[in-house]
């Protein structure tokens, strides 16, 4: 987990070490190295106040204010069977190969996974969601473009009941957060869910681009308050300096960062764990 997670957040620790060049660690010098890792200024201008006033900074006391931007409730998950997620989110974020990786990661679990192909809108998008459950084995409900995607969740659902699956992801199309067709679209497969199987979707999923930064936050956001979200994943972390963003996700959307993308591989999918993060970006700023 911490090598994988080391692999994500390279490009954002050489960014603040960069700055560093072997100085003691004072407020202005954490101040710049935070802003690099693009911690939003708001953010740093906190964790700066919160600090004890001494001219130089401690490890354990910057750890300590960090960790509290991920303390929040956390919504409970009744066990099901089967489990279903919807993943949703904007065109380029790593949505669909996000859902290999997910599959895979329940896969790897011992868990029976179906897959369903509600992105309808791009054919594209549906040969490559069947081309990774052929690769990893899994079964999928697909069906032509332009046909109606909540009818696809509906049947996936549908065959994992009758078939006593563990798992059901659902693949949306992307779309903008002010695209009205496609989000009254994202509500109606929500809906349908719930018809397949009470209580269905079970967990909504954004799909995030790291790379983005601090620029995802308004979209997340948007997002949450079209269909309630249940957490987040962050792809292409490993691509990006701009790894101090996930402070600004967790603060502003008060939602849980559930996996992290740090590579291209099928395997590059990770548990986020708040106190490994902020460790990881703690010991590189005190690394000499």
């Amino acid at each position: 987990m911490l090598d994988f997670l080391k692999k994500g957040l390279s490009k954002t620790v050489a960014s603040m070490n960069l700055i560093k060049k072997g100085e003691k660690i004072s407020k202005d010098l954490l101040e710049e190295m935070l802003l690099e890792a693009d911690v939003s200024y708001e953010i740093v201008e906190e964790v700066i106040y919160y600090l004890p006033p001494s001219k130089e900074i401690k490890k354990e006391d910057l750890k300590r204010v960090l960790n509290t931007y991920f303390i929040y409730e956390e919504a409970a998950t009744k066990p099901s069977k089967p489990f279903v997620e919807l993943i949703l989110g904007v065109n380029g974020a790593g949505k669909t190969t996000t859902v290999a990786k997910l599959a895979n990661l329940y896969k790897n679990q011992a868990q029976t996974v179906i897959l369903g192909a509600c992105d309808t809108f791009r054919a594209g998008a549906i040969e490559q969601l069947r081309l990774w459950a052929k690769k990893l084995e899994l079964e999928i409900v697909l069906s032509s473009q332009g046909h109606d995607p909540s009818a696809v969740a509906f049947d996936a659902i549908s065959k994992a009941v009758a078939k006593g699956f563990d798992r059901v992801i659902l693949d949306t199309a992307g779309r903008l957060q002010n695209q009205k067709n496609l989000n009254a679209e994202l509500e109606k497969i929500s809906r349908i869910c719930d018809k397949a199987m009470q209580g269905a979707p079970h967990r909504k999923i954004l799909v995030l681009d790291g790379t983005q930064g601090n620029a995802g936050i308004l979209q997340a956001k948007a997002f949450n308050e079209l269909i309630k979200l249940d957490g987040i994943i962050i792809t292409k972390l490993d691509g990006t300096a701009k790894g101090g963003a996930l402070f600004s996700v967790a603060r502003e959307l008060e939602l849980p960062i559930l996996f992290i993308g740090v590579g291209e591989g099928v395997e590059d999918l990770i548990h986020f764990k708040a106190e490994d993060y902020v460790n990881s970006l703690v010991s590189s700023i005190f690394t000499e």
